[in-house]
């Protein structure tokens, strides 16, 4: 009889556990785990093309006014990295498309970003801004 109760428990547990590992799939990815050491895409990002995906990090500043994108970067960056040749570019940003025009967000407030990760070439129409991966058809807050 002891073994029927383990199983019994063990099964009960197992169950219990299944909306743990779905609620998982939302936390948010970190913007280093888009990529290997070598820069190439991660397992992890391949694995969520074209899922809905959740990010956090900070709102570069916009390449222009009423922009439809933003740049998410791992660090607060106080300056555009597109503007001034002396400012590295961050290893790790997501461009995020969304379906309104960007409201800003200070440079140090931290935000969460949410929408499809899609990955292949893009070139932004109206900034000429290139992207490897972006997340579309995003929200965000902080």
């Amino acid at each position: 009889m002891t073994f029927d109760r383990r199983l019994v428990i063990l099964s009960a547990l197992s169950t219990l556990a299944l909306p743990q590992v779905a609620l998982s799939d939302d936390a948010p990815i970190k913007l280093r785990e888009l990529y290997n050491k070598d820069k190439s895409l991660s397992d992890l990002a391949l694995s969520r093309e074209g899922a809905r995906t959740t990010f956090e990090g900070f709102m570069a500043p916009p390449l222009k006014a009423d922009a439809g994108f933003f740049v998410l970067t791992k660090q607060p960056m106080a300056t555009c990295p597109f503007c001034e040749s002396s400012v590295d570019w961050p290893d790790s940003i997501l461009p995020v498309y969304t379906k309104r025009v960007v409201d800003v967000v200070p440079f140090n407030v931290k935000i969460t970003a949410r929408g499809v990760l899609m990955i292949e070439d893009y070139v932004d129409p109206d900034t000429g801004f290139f992207s490897k991966l972006r997340l579309v058809d995003a929200t965000y807050d902080h």
